[in-house]
């Protein structure tokens, strides 16, 4: 089915005996015990095949067994099908689990994989805002937490069980965004991501002709929070709740975060707040209502993980639109140029990359990168996963801008890399770059 990428982790392995017994599969065949690094469901996005296991999902945009020959000829040899003819189309040397729904199959591995952890999940849902108050946290939060979050905006019923798979046991944290588009879908979501801590960003019209009322369809999301100890939200969505325990924002001076006042100038905004009869003044880069209204999501997320104010000011003070994420911009001499200079991990490299190999009008595909912070791993595994991305991406130039991405000069000898931004532009000429596709990936 070719609608969602791949992802992984160079800490989440498992043997193809463990997922047939994590699924207590009804059949399958083990050819090879295979190492099990990546769970896809793109035939476009195999990176690894020796070590990925391929879902043939069924939708109503396509159906996954369609690709299974093109998997098979890329060296995929890992599978799980609906349906025994399927089998035809991959070598006696595949390993296959037949599940009556390779979907489901997927959700009920991400389910396994989920018990694995006793980390604090935040969970994220609501009708707007949900990816912007995941990325700001993540950023926010970065200081204190190694986080796994959702790449882009990955909260459907894919898209959650592969974020769900990035999950090991170097993280301390995990931030996941669901979404759902009719009723039933939240209590399978809700299972996979199992979150300690919701946050509920609003409620508004999107998908609302698949719900009989805006009540069933805000019953059907806060399905996510069945479990969870607390929920964060806008004292108006949330004050009802009465089996939950909620901490909440907004203009009502029974929020715990009573949002007073909002003061806009050219550029930035001064909130008042009162927290406990305490006033604070909240300074953000941003004039617009959503914008306002997922700081104050974030500020209370972080108040309520007690830390401080000050704190919370300075990070607030840094952050960036979430529309850095995978600009793409038309540049000099015929190029194409995307910028994707939000953040920068292994997982969103190979979503840029994606996204840099789909730009077919240019035969070049250059990747500018500095170095990656990301803390838990020793430079030399982590450099050695991100060569590995970026050769099966096929890059053509690579530039590296840090003192660590030259780690990549063993993998890249035609590469060339600097120690610093200024140093990479003070060397440049307006000619060096000619009707190429320019992937730019760094943190910001």
């Amino acid at each position: 089915m070719r609608r969602k990428s791949l992802f992984s982790s160079s800490k989440v392995q498992y043997s193809f005996t463990t997922i047939i017994n994590a699924l207590n599969a009804p059949a399958y065949r083990l050819a090879k015990d295979t190492p099990i690094y990546h769970l896809c469901t793109d035939s476009r996005s195999i990176a690894d095949p020796a070590h990925s296991l391929f879902f043939a999902i069924k939708s109503k945009s396509g159906d996954g067994h369609a690709y299974l020959k093109e998997c098979y000829e890329k060296g995929v040899r890992s599978f799980v099908i609906e349906n025994q003819d399927a089998i035809q189309q991959i070598g006696e040397d595949s390993n296959y689990i037949l599940w009556n729904s390779s979907l489901d199959a997927l959700q009920q591995l991400a389910i396994h994989h989920r018990k694995n952890f006793t980390i604090p999940v935040i969970g994220i849902t609501g009708s707007n805002g949900k990816t912007i108050v995941k990325e700001w946290l993540s950023q926010l939060l970065d200081t204190w937490y190694r986080i796994c979050k959702s790449p882009k905006s990955y909260n459907s019923q894919i898209g959650v069980p592969l974020s769900l798979w990035q999950l090991n046991e170097q993280h301390t944290l995990g931030i996941f965004e669901a979404g759902i588009s009719m009723p039933g879908e939240m209590k399978k979501l809700e299972k996979i991501i199992s979150p300690s801590i919701g946050i509920f960003t609003n409620i508004g019209s999107a998908h609302q002709a698949n719900f009989s009322s805006a009540e069933e369809k805000f019953t059907e999301k806060m399905m996510l929070f069945k479990n969870t100890g607390i929920i964060i939200g806008n004292y108006d969505l949330l004050h009802d709740l009465h089996r939950n325990k909620i901490y909440t924002w907004g203009a009502n001076e029974r929020a715990n975060i009573q949002l007073e006042n909002i003061q806009k100038s050219p550029g930035s905004s001064l909130l008042s707040l009162s927290i406990k009869g305490e006033k604070q003044k909240l300074s953000i880069p941003f004039t617009d209502d959503a914008s306002i209204e997922n700081i104050m999501q974030c500020y209370t997320v972080m108040k309520w993980l007690e830390i401080d104010h000050k704190t919370i000011q300075r990070g607030i003070s840094d952050l960036v639109p979430v529309e850095m994420r995978l600009e793409i911009k038309s540049g000099i001499n015929g190029c194409t140029i995307i910028n994707d200079s939000y953040n920068s991990d292994a997982a969103s490299l190979r979503i840029a990359l994606d996204v840099l190999h789909q730009q077919k009008q240019h035969k070049v595909k250059t990747l500018i990168l500095s170095d990656i912070f990301e803390s838990g791993k020793s430079e030399e595994n982590l450099y050695s996963d991100i060569a590995e991305i970026i050769l099966a991406k096929g890059i053509n130039r690579l530039i590296g801008i840090g003192t660590a991405v030259k780690q990549l000069a063993k993998q890249f000898p035609a590469g060339k890399f600097y120690n610093s931004t200024e140093k990479f532009l003070s060397s440049l000429d307006e000619n060096d770059f000619s009707n190429e596709a320019i992937l730019i990936k760094g943190s910001r």
